[in-house]
């Protein structure tokens, strides 16, 4: 019986099932909650809609959904062949097709399939509180983690354009050239990146205009500035980061992204000096881990859904280590217990809503492994101290 347990539990197919079939049941589960549990897709498929009516994207309309749009008009090609749907079948789809591409990053890892089955399932908490959100966050963290592995996999093409896709959705992904460094080909890579650029930018205007698109991405210029400034404020959903933990312990949400950014960045790119490490895979990867990492805890944007990206940051960091000692093991159990379900309700709600979210405390695990993480970055030798395929 627990030979036949662990078969399962180790066999990525079965764990990636798991992930499909939650997927369905969220999104449905949501639909039938009604309006207001499907807000966010609501937002994403009047993307389309108001593309194709020639609607400014980054203003309010209430009759349809609150809360603003915040993606690019890229985003309504994405989001059109969901959009035309019913809500029930659109919804169920939008989500399935997001699991699916983070699904498909963990099957490209350099794993075995046992460290694939638990890489997946120690992601499962936390992709189900972004599966629930019906955010682009769950196919962005597949997109970023895919970037690298083409580039390691020499796909110039196939990089480029998971790297594009973020970019001209979500901005974001544009932390994707982290790994422009370790490019064999690098012509052929920026290249396929600026020809899908200018296809990503054209395209909209099939259904739209040229004088819409130009203006909508001004129009989301100023929707993310302005976003940025409403962000930082103490206790709110947002800024849930690196930043939002220091400007609410100390109580002063006026701290400027810049007081952070200036030492954070440096950390960021000190291991960049190490060009003897470039050729090593496991450097590489180690880099993504950093850049996932990065990305959430130094934006005041990153809310608790967006942890998927940090979560599986962390995974690849652990999933990389040969030797597994106490204090990584330590390490890995607090990001579990204090990241992935601390808004769970294995937490007690006064401490949730007191602490939890007051302090921003789900984002401290996080920021101790990333320290972690440049530690390692800028010492160890990686064709020795890390493991890949075992």
């Amino acid at each position: 019986m627990k030979e036949k347990f662990l078969k399962i539990i180790l066999n990525p197919k079965y764990i990636f099932g798991v992930y499909l079939i939650i997927s369905v049941v969220t999104a449905i589960s949501k639909y039938f909650r009604g309006n207001y549990a499907i807000n966010n897709y609501l937002i994403f498929k009047n993307v389309f809609f108001n593309t194709l009516h020639g609607k400014n994207l980054f203003i309010h309309y209430p009759d349809l959904y609150f809360d603003l749009n915040h993606y690019g008009v890229f985003f309504s090609l994405l989001i059109a062949p969901f959009a035309v749907m019913p809500d029930w079948l659109g919804i169920t789809l939008w989500n399935l097709a997001n699991t699916f591409i983070f699904v498909y990053a963990i099957h490209r890892l350099p794993l075995s399939d046992p460290k694939k089955a638990l890489f997946a399932l120690l992601c499962l908490q936390e992709y189900i509180t972004a599966a629930l959100s019906l955010q682009f966050n769950v196919a962005l963290t597949g997109l970023l983690m895919l970037s690298a592995i083409f580039i390691y996999e020499r796909k110039e093409v196939q990089s480029a354009t998971a790297i594009m896709i973020g970019v001209f959705v979500k901005i974001y992904g544009i932390v994707g050239l982290s790994q422009f460094f370790f490019i064999k080909n690098k012509i052929r890579f920026i290249l396929a990146g600026l020809l899908i650029a200018g296809l990503f930018f054209v395209l909209p205007m099939a259904y739209s205009s040229p004088q819409f698109v130009i203006q909508s991405y001004a129009d989301w210029f100023h929707s993310i500035v302005e976003k940025n400034n409403e962000n930082q404020v103490l206790g709110n959903m947002q800024d849930i980061s690196l930043m939002g933990f220091f400007r609410r312990i100390l109580g002063d949400a006026s701290i400027s992204n810049l007081v952070f950014l200036a030492f954070g960045l440096p950390l960021f790119a000190a291991p960049y000096l190490r060009i003897s490490q470039y050729k090593n895979y496991a450097f590489q990867l180690m880099i993504l881990a950093s850049t996932l990492l990065f990305l959430v805890l130094f934006s005041s944007s990153s809310e608790s859904p967006t942890y998927i990206i940090a979560v599986t940051g962390v995974m690849v960091w652990f999933f990389l280590q040969k030797e597994r000692s106490p204090w990584i093991i330590a390490l890995l159990v607090f990001v579990i217990i204090f990241t992935c379900f601390s808004t769970s309700d294995l937490f007690p709600k006064n401490i949730r809503l007191n602490y939890i979210k007051k302090y921003s405390l789900k984002a401290v695990p996080c920021i101790i492994v990333w320290l972690r993480v440049v530690y390692e970055l800028l010492t160890k030798d990686f064709e020795k101290n890390y493991s890949l395929n075992s």
